[in-house]
């Protein structure tokens, strides 16, 4: 059989996802927790990049990323200011409630989150990654970026 050694390979592969998939669902209801493990994962990220003294420009590219997830996660879905905002037109309108809903939902915003930190700390592993760069001017670009933003 000469495709066995392919099949097996996507057959492996289509169980880990599934796998995969299946942790990501128990864990939908565990909202603590996950933000908890995010956080280790953060701190891990840190504590590599101080212990190591470099990868400053991937700290910055992750800073950035973090920051556009997190104006994704307050933003709401459908934006008052391009809709317009209108009168109810009829007294069933008027008595409808209608929740405030987000552009990227709370575990979107968490798997992205700990995906892109997961994918920084790997990133810290490999020197070409390691760019020279004045920290201090990628720190004050950032906080202009997020006060510009907020």
């Amino acid at each position: 059989e000469p495709n066995g050694g392919a099949q097996s390979a996507a057959q492996t592969s289509a169980n880990i996802k599934r796998a995969i998939q299946y942790w990501l669902d128990k864990s939908t209801i565990h909202v603590v927790p996950r933000w908890i493990g995010f956080g280790v994962l953060l701190l891990l990220f840190f504590l590599r990049i101080y212990f190591v003294q470099g990868y400053f420009i991937v700290a910055y590219g992750l800073g950035i990323f973090l920051l556009n997830n997190f104006i994704a996660f307050l933003s709401p879905l459908e934006d008052p200011l391009n809709d317009g905002p209108s009168l109810p037109s009829t007294d069933q309108e008027a008595k409808e409630y209608r929740p405030f809903t987000r552009r990227l939902p709370e575990f979107k915003f968490w798997l992205a989150c700990a995906r892109g930190t997961l994918t920084s700390i790997f990133m810290t592993f490999f020197s070409v990654f390691d760019i020279p760069v004045f920290w201090p001017i990628l720190l004050l670009y950032f906080f202009v970026l997020f006060f510009m933003t907020m």
